[in-house]
This record gives structure tokens, sequence and C-alpha cells, in this order.
């Protein structure tokens, strides 16, 4: 069983009040505040809870917090997680710092799957048809850079990489082409969707993303302990007996199904699954056991902090949740690439 240290039980805690006053800050404040009695009356009235009656809070408050923000928030939570727990096991697998949840072109599909929908006009009149063509897409692409680096009793990485690049730019080809045939309202649904953002998002939002993402993530919160085997390289792991080959193709298949239930309801949201994980292993270390419920808690929370600051800054205008994880991602990104030579 896992022991953790004081330190790390120190910084857990104070992750997880972290995690919670975000929660709490986003289903109150945005465009129209709502005072905390009057989010707590709703949150226990809403959940059946003694004591708590419908006289306590207006019903402007009940509409506006459990059917707009509290969805809006539970969807940032489950993708912030998703993003965050897939690129940990990427970097992982792939002994690299930089790897990230796009490098298998799980976003770039998704964005073909959901230019796809909207072309056909479907994306307007139901609530699915776009988060479905898009993890469709998603799926396909992933299937597809998989079979192109499979090799005998091995999958190489950098093939792996190389063909995730190659799929990614056949994706966006497509996708551009698309884009040349669709009509202005159309084409601007899309660059919504690009974009990436939590707006709008329905409690429908929320069950299609719960069932992939969290049964993806707690399969892999089970094999935390094979991930820190094959973490150290090929070599070592077969020779402890662990199948590299169905392991390693496993945790890909995983993280991309979670990547991709998390992009068909968000659009595509950047830098989440790059800088939340290796900030994370900077803070309890690479053990995939602490290191992926860390990286959960903290994806999620960054993602609605993300959200919540873009609600708040240039009221009552809104800056989309995806512009808010490039703005703080780049210069983190950029400090990783300067850092790398230096190891």
């Amino acid at each position: 069983m896992l022991k953790l240290c004081k330190q790390n039980k120190s910084k857990i805690l104070v992750l997880i009040i972290s995690f919670l006053l975000v929660t709490c800050l986003s289903l109150t404040f945005g465009q129209v505040d709502i005072p905390l009695t009057g989010t707590a009356a709703v949150l226990a009235y809403q959940l059946y809870i003694p004591g708590v009656s419908a006289a306590d809070f207006t019903f402007e408050q009940q509409a506006l917090l459990w059917y707009i923000r509290m969805p809006r928030t539970l969807v940032g939570l489950l993708v912030g997680a998703a993003l965050a727990v897939a690129g940990a096991v990427l970097q992982g697998v792939f002994s690299n710092p930089l790897a990230d949840p796009g490098l298998l072109g799980v976003a770039s599909g998704a964005a073909t799957g959901a230019v796809i929908a909207i072309a056909a006009g479907i994306g307007f009149w139901q609530l699915f048809a776009l988060p479905v063509s898009a993890f469709a897409g998603a799926t396909a692409a992933v299937s597809l850079t998989v079979l192109l680096s499979v090799r005998p009793g091995k999958i190489p990485v950098m093939p792996l990489l190389l063909a995730g690049m190659a799929v990614s730019i056949l994706a966006g080809a497509l996708t551009a082409g698309i884009l040349t045939y669709i009509n202005e309202q159309k084409l601007q649904q899309y660059l919504f969707w690009l974009v990436g953002s939590l707006d709008f998002r329905r409690w429908e939002h929320v069950f299609i993303a719960f069932w992939p993402i969290g049964a993806g993530i707690t399969v892999l919160f089970f094999l935390a302990r094979q991930l820190n085997v094959l973490a150290l390289g090929e070599t070592e792991a077969r020779a402890v007996g662990m199948a590299v080959v169905p392991f390693r193709l496993l945790i890909l298949l995983i993280a991309s199904l979670i990547t991709a239930a998390a992009v068909c309801v968000s659009g595509n949201i950047g830098f989440v699954g790059l800088i939340i994980p290796h900030i994370a292993r900077l803070l309890v270390g690479p053990d995939h056991r602490l290191l992926l419920p860390v990286s959960a808690l903290a994806g999620a929370t960054f993602l609605v902090l993300c959200d919540t600051l873009g609600r708040v800054l240039i009221g009552p205008s809104e800056i989309r949740a995806g512009i808010m994880t490039a703005l703080v991602g780049v210069p983190y990104f950029l400090y990783l690439l300067r850092t790398i030579p230096r190891q």
C-alpha cells in the first residue's frame, strides 16, 4: 500500500482545498453573482438534504446554478481530469515531459468528426450529434495511428509519434477542405468549437463525458503499478515478465478514449495535458500511484479556474477556456523547452 510522507500529505490537502474552493467560485461567480448562502441552499435543496426549502433561494438562482453553472462546472472538472491523467500516462509511456494527449491525433480527428457533423447540418438540430461525431473522428484517428505504427511484436515510440503527426496532418487537411465548402454560419459554429469552451454545457454533456472518462481513469488508477514498471524502460519491463506490447497498446487506447471523450464535449482545449502532469510530478514525484490522482485533481482545478477567470475578467464578455489555458500554458511550455537541454 502506498505510504505518503508528511510533505506529500500537506500538498495533497492544499490541492483538495483548492479544488473545493475553485469549484465553489465557479458556481458562485459569473455575469450574475449568486450569494454563497444561495449557492449552498440550492445545492442542498437539489440533493434532498433536510432542512432546506424553496423559500431559501429564488427561482432565478436555482435555474442559473443548477441548469447552467453546475453542468458547466462538472464538464470542466471531468475534462480537466481526463486531459491531465492522459498527459501523465503518455509522458510516462514515452519518457518525455513534452508528451501530451494530442500526440496520437485525437484532437485533429475529433475536429474532423465535428466539422463533418456541422457541414451535414446535424450539429444544429441534435444535441448528441456533434460530440458523438467528434468522438467517432477521434477514435478513427487513434486507430489509424496505432495501425500505422505497430510492428511485429512491438510498438516503437518513434514510429508511433510520426504516425500520430501524419494522421494529425491528414485530419487537418480534411478539415480545411470541408471548411472551404460550408457557409459562414456553420463556419462560425466550428470555430467556436475549435477554440475550446465550457459554455452552453448541459446535463446531457455531463452524462456523455462521465462514463468513458470515469471508467478510463479508474482503470488507469488500477494499472498505476504496471505503469511504473513500463516507465523504467521496455527492457526492464520485459525482464519482470510484463507483456509490453499488449499493455502499452491498452494504455494508449485508454488514454485516447478519455481524451476523445473530453474533446467531444469541450472542443479542443490545449496545454492541460502538458503542463499539469509536469507540475504534479514536481510536487509528488514520478510514482503513478500518486501521480495520476494528483494530476486528475490538479487538472480539474486548473481548467475550472481558467473557465471561471474567463467569465469574470472582462464581463459581460467571456474569454473561452481554451484561450485561458493557452495564455497560461504557452509560457510554461517555453520554460520547459529551455530547461530540457540542461537535464
